[in-house]
């Protein structure tokens, strides 16, 4: 479905894009919050590394972490998202860009990460999709290769956004949290439940994740459809 941008019509692509596609929008304005926000919090330790991740499917991460990229590449940073939801990965879907190869070739050593690591359309913004799956992600991601991956790409760019499957769901984020400088909780609003949302945090708090706030997904504005909200956690 395409929503209409002035005379012209957004496409899906567009749609989840929109701090590419719409930059004056109060979406993407508040995208430049939430990057705002990312980096008065590395005041004291530089946030160079981060995961986003939701307590539940169907909160709209994803969305959240392509604009998230898209406005920190626009800020001429180097950015790389890597989708490390190894399940269900989306980023490559969101991109347009192909999965044959990606982060589980290059931690597995099937593929070097110059290899397998593709542009974007967005200047700055580089994506490593998932991969084929694999049959044990929680491994994968625990493993002595995803430590040294997450230490060598940090070098390489400015910020690494990682794509994490829900909380709730699998453990992955609890362990993906331990390598990186920090995290953040995707929560839409009208859908996520309370105690599904603190389940989250409580979990990730459980293994010293520095979190760095929470994103509200989807609050309804009268002049747009989408609204995100930035706030300490």
């Amino acid at each position: 479905m395409a929503r209409k941008k002035g005379n012209q019509e957004l496409s899906d692509k567009q749609r989840a894009l929109i701090t590419e596609f719409d930059k004056k929008s109060a979406i993407s304005e508040q995208f430049r919050t939430l990057r705002t926000n990312i980096q008065f919090a590395s005041v004291d330790k530089q946030i160079k590394t981060m995961m986003v991740t939701s307590s539940s499917p169907g909160e709209g991460k994803s969305t959240v972490i392509a604009n998230l990229g898209v406005v920190l590449a626009q800020q001429h940073n180097k950015v790389l998202i890597v989708d490390t939801d190894l399940r269900k990965p989306t980023v490559h879907f969101t991109f347009q860009l192909p999965n044959l190869t990606g982060l589980t070739t290059v931690v597995t050593q099937q593929a070097t990460f110059e290899e397998a690591v593709l542009e974007t359309s967005i200047p700055r913004l580089d994506v490593l999709p998932s991969g084929p799956v694999p049959p044990n992600p929680s491994e994968l991601l625990g493993s002595r290769a995803m430590k040294e991956f997450v230490n060598s790409v940090s070098k390489l760019y400015d910020y690494v956004v990682f794509d994490a499957p829900p909380v709730n769901a699998v453990t992955d984020p609890q362990i993906l949290s331990r390598l990186v400088d920090g995290a953040i909780l995707v929560i839409r609003s009208g859908q996520t439940e309370d105690e599904h949302a603190q389940k989250a945090v409580d979990s990730l708090k459980k293994v010293e994740a520095n979190i760095l706030g929470a994103v509200l997904n989807d609050r309804k504005m009268e002049d747009s459809q989408y609204y995100y909200y930035y706030g300490e956690g």
